[in-house]
């Protein structure tokens, strides 16, 4: 079997199933970025566009570093069991990303609803957080 059409193969596969995987996390992860930028819609898009851009750099670079192969490709199951362990290559980081992405909004989303720690430290130079029922006196 010719090399180029399992190359082709390959990365029609992946990229198809990469832009599937970005278009889903840029759509339905929107939402929980607006809710953790409490309501400001510009920064979330902002954000999950910049988190696209991030989710596809990674995939197309290692798509195409794991383009090449060194196995004999004499049949057509040989050609299956290549595509096959390269394709689920990229399944697996998809996979993986979409969990991190998940957490990273999850993380975010519990941040907007909590609030600061309760252990939050002003840096020098910046006022104390307000305090219900603490009255600050000043010298």
């Amino acid at each position: 079997m010719n090399i180029a059409v399992v190359y082709f193969t390959y990365l029609a596969i992946s990229v198809a199933l990469t832009v599937w995987v970005a278009r889903t996390l840029h759509r339905n992860g929107r939402i929980f970025l607006v809710d953790a930028f409490h309501g400001n819609e510009p920064l979330a898009d902002a954000v999950n566009h910049l988190l696209v851009v991030g989710f596809y750099l990674i995939n197309v670079g290692y798509i195409t570093l794991a383009l090449k192969t060194a196995e004999g490709l004499d049949n057509l199951r040989a050609v299956i069991e290549v595509e096959s362990y390269k394709i689920g290559v990229v399944i697996l980081i998809l996979g993986i990303l979409h969990v991190f992405n998940i957490m990273v909004f999850a993380r975010m989303r519990r941040r907007a609803i909590d609030g600061p720690p309760a252990s939050f430290i002003p840096r020098p130079g910046f006022p104390p957080p307000h305090v219900e029922g603490a009255a600050h006196q000043r010298s």
